[in-house]
């Protein structure tokens, strides 16, 4: 072999080796950065406080109208706001509820993964009428909960309400924004 071919052999070996140690050090730096992420939405959520939120109030009406009761609630209309709902909340008051509001009238189906309460979940068409009620859910149970008949809004309240209130599929809500 003539020199000037190992002189060229040796030049690529270097840049090779050159390259291959470059490589592994940024390799390195930018995966030891990285986190394991299949905690982050735990730990994301478990070291932030979510306080009740009043952003309007809610009635509750039997089929003839008559008053029921009403609650405060917190309004979960985007897209974000719906998938946290009351997800890493410790409590929630007598009078305090959740109204969910979809886009479109359609099946919905919830669950109760990262809830820490239980609950009553109240399907409601777009005629402001009950149409499936899951009394005493879960707590953290990844079962879906869904509605028997298409709704744009859910209710959520603390677990009994709709018995305490005689609230049954066919009374009415009505609400408003502060």
């Amino acid at each position: 072999m003539s020199k000037k071919k190992r002189v060229v052999k040796k030049n690529y070996m270097i840049h090779y080796i050159v390259l291959f140690i470059t490589l592994s050090i940024g390799g390195y730096f930018v995966f030891s950065g990285l986190e394991d992420n299949s905690n982050m939405e735990t730990n994301l959520y478990s070291q932030r406080k979510f306080d009740f939120k009043k952003e309007g109030e809610l009635t509750f009406q039997n089929t003839d109208g008559k008053f029921i009761s009403k609650i405060d609630i917190e309004i979960a209309d985007d897209m974000v706001e719906r998938a946290v709902g009351l997800m890493y909340r410790e409590s929630l008051e007598p009078n305090q509820g959740m109204l969910f509001i979809f886009p479109t009238e359609e099946y919905q189906s919830f669950w109760m993964r990262n809830t820490m309460i239980p609950l009553d979940i109240i399907f409601v068409n777009k005629k402001m009428e009950i149409v499936t009620i899951h009394k005493n859910t879960t707590p953290f149970l990844e079962k879906s909960y869904p509605s028997t008949e298409p709704s744009i809004y859910v209710v959520e309240v603390n677990a009994g309400y709709t018995e305490k209130f005689d609230i049954k599929e066919g009374d009415k809500i009505n609400w408003r924004v502060n």
